[in-house]
């Protein structure tokens, strides 16, 4: 994401909704339109060159009104059903876009640890608590997905000539986010992505590459990211269809 100068919250009435944003203020953004973005969340963020006047960039907000109405809705509704994990046998987890089962075996002298077999993701645990299974299948998933980002930023980077080595990288779950890529090139990746199918992996991995050579989300931006992923926004939509299980606690 690009880097910010200042983030603030501002609303405004459609009709009897009120929908508010978060509208983030970036020096490095070259072009003149706002970006609208509705995050797996529900929450709307607009990105806006610092130097736009704020009555503009609520004018172009107000104009994709409808838009983000219609997007916030779908997102709330699909959350609507999502239910809290309980982190018992039986459950239905992701790895890779393959749905797996969750087992929970109890071994008294054992460290809690997670580990596949077959269509199964088995948790062995000295004591049938949530918060210790959970954090041995945080851990399961942060190695695989270190394993499995190395492995696909090795192939999506390499047709990128501006790409000369790879980018300094780490892992940090987040609430919302895929990834991340700072001012200075470090690309930070949500070890829950793993999840996702390598499509959706290499799309995030490509998005946070092309901002290497454009640290904004202006057309140069992604006419680069279609030169190299025509389909990603098909992609995308896949990806933010399965937000609300892949950020599922």
């Amino acid at each position: 994401m690009p880097m910010c100068k200042k983030i603030s919250e501002h609303r405004f009435a459609y009709g009897d909704e009120i929908i508010a944003f978060h509208l983030r203020r970036q020096p490095s953004r070259s072009v003149t339109s706002v970006a609208i973005h509705v995050e797996p969340d529900a929450r709307v963020l607009v990105d806006a060159p610092d130097t736009a006047p704020l009555a503009e960039v609520l004018a172009a907000v107000k104009k994709r009104a409808r838009w983000i109405s219609q997007h916030v809705s779908s997102v709330r509704g699909r959350l609507a059903h999502v239910l809290p994990r309980e982190y018992v046998s039986g459950e239905s987890l992701h790895y890779l876009g393959r749905r797996y089962r969750l087992k929970v075996a109890i071994d008294a002298v054992s460290k809690a640890q997670a580990r596949m077999r077959g269509a199964f993701i088995v948790v062995t645990t000295p004591e049938q608590a949530p918060a210790t299974i959970k954090k041995a299948l945080d851990a399961w998933y942060r190695q695989r997905a270190r394993e499995v980002f190395a492995d696909r930023l090795a192939v999506v980077s390499t047709p990128l000539r501006w790409v000369k080595q790879h980018p300094s990288t780490r892992l940090q779950f987040m609430t919302v986010q895929w990834g991340s890529c700072s001012p200075l090139g470090r690309i930070t990746l949500n070890p829950l992505l793993v999840k996702a199918p390598r499509e959706c992996i290499d799309y995030v991995l490509l998005h946070e590459l092309c901002h290497l050579l454009h640290h904004n989300h202006s057309p140069k931006f992604y006419r680069t990211l279609d030169r190299h992923m025509p389909n990603w926004r098909a992609v995308k939509e896949k990806l933010d269809n399965m937000a609300e299980e892949v950020f599922r606690i």
